[in-house]
């Protein structure tokens, strides 16, 4: 079966899901409540899942991650955006371009509980992934 990219007026590309999630102080991993990359990985698959499930009604599966780079620190008590957008369809495998960014970050220096939003948000970590779905029946 070949892989061939869809053509460009397939309605699912430019498709995107994003999720904002709260990163917890369990999450912290290394001294200043550093948060590991693996974390934001998770998170991408959390997303690509969802582009999976509304493009092709199936979980689908993570099945590969291009040109990740970690730019910036994540830290527990930070609020990431995480985003994937579809950027290539073929028959079975679609590529993402995934993106995380601190909208809102803990302050601790104000106070115990204090925090703020991040303007403009911080690109924390982006990706390029694919993902495979089964074939159409």
């Amino acid at each position: 079966m070949s892989d061939q990219p869809a053509t460009e007026k397939d309605p699912r590309l430019g498709l995107t899901v994003t999720h904002r999630r709260y990163v917890s102080y369990a999450e912290a991993h290394y001294a200043g409540h550093l948060v590991a990359g693996g974390y934001v990985l998770g998170l991408f698959g959390d997303v690509a899942t969802e582009v999976c499930i509304r493009t092709d009604g199936d979980e689908g599966l993570l099945a590969s991650y291009a040109e990740v780079r970690f730019l910036a620190p994540v830290h527990a008590g930070d609020v990431l955006e995480v985003s994937a957008t579809v950027v290539r369809v073929g028959n079975r495998s679609r590529d993402l371009d995934l993106g995380a960014r601190v909208v809102a970050r803990g302050e601790p220096g104000r106070g115990e509980s204090a925090a703020g939003v991040v303007e403009p948000a911080t690109v924390a970590v982006t990706a390029r992934a694919t993902v495979v779905v089964p074939p159409t029946r």
